[in-house]
């Protein structure tokens, strides 16, 4: 399932929505904390991509079927830009240049693809019977770029 995503930060509040729909619609409670490290990797994907390309995007959420309690959420956001994301160090004053870093802390994997004339960039999260506390007992783990932020453009 995919959402077209304009060039708007509004928009990113309009993706926070509709992944939570479709996390709703797929058995995934709002109050699971795998729902709620979605909808913040979501905000923060889309942030980036609306904020750093100034070019319209593509939201994909790939979800389980049915409840099961070990499954894996893809989530995925294509851009028009050709730029790949680059590392940015921010010092604790600045508000902004860690979208990336967190993605980085809080998914289980992630990476970045060229796609057409643009990229795509992707998450994953396990869903377990633990809580994500216990990231570690699914293959989730120290983040390999701590410390760092990064920008993607």
């Amino acid at each position: 399932m995919q959402l077209e995503i304009r060039p708007d930060p509004a928009e990113v509040g309009r993706a926070r929505k509709w992944a939570r729909s479709r996390l709703a619609g797929a058995g995934i409670e709002a109050d699971e904390s795998l729902a709620e490290t979605l909808i913040l990797l979501v905000s923060e994907l889309v942030t980036n991509a609306v904020v750093h390309t100034g070019c319209p995007a593509v939201l994909r959420l790939s979800l389980p079927s049915g409840a099961a309690e070990s499954a894996t959420v893809r989530l995925e956001v294509a851009d028009r830009s050709d730029r790949a994301p680059v590392p940015r160090c921010v010092d604790s004053e600045q508000t902004g240049g860690r979208g990336l870093a967190l993605v980085d802390g809080l998914a289980d994997r992630w990476g970045w693809s060229p796609e057409g004339a643009g990229k795509r960039i992707w998450c994953e999260l396990d869903r377990c019977a633990q809580s994500r506390e216990a990231a570690a007992a699914c293959g989730g783990g120290a983040s390999a770029y701590e410390g760092l932020a990064f920008e993607a453009v």
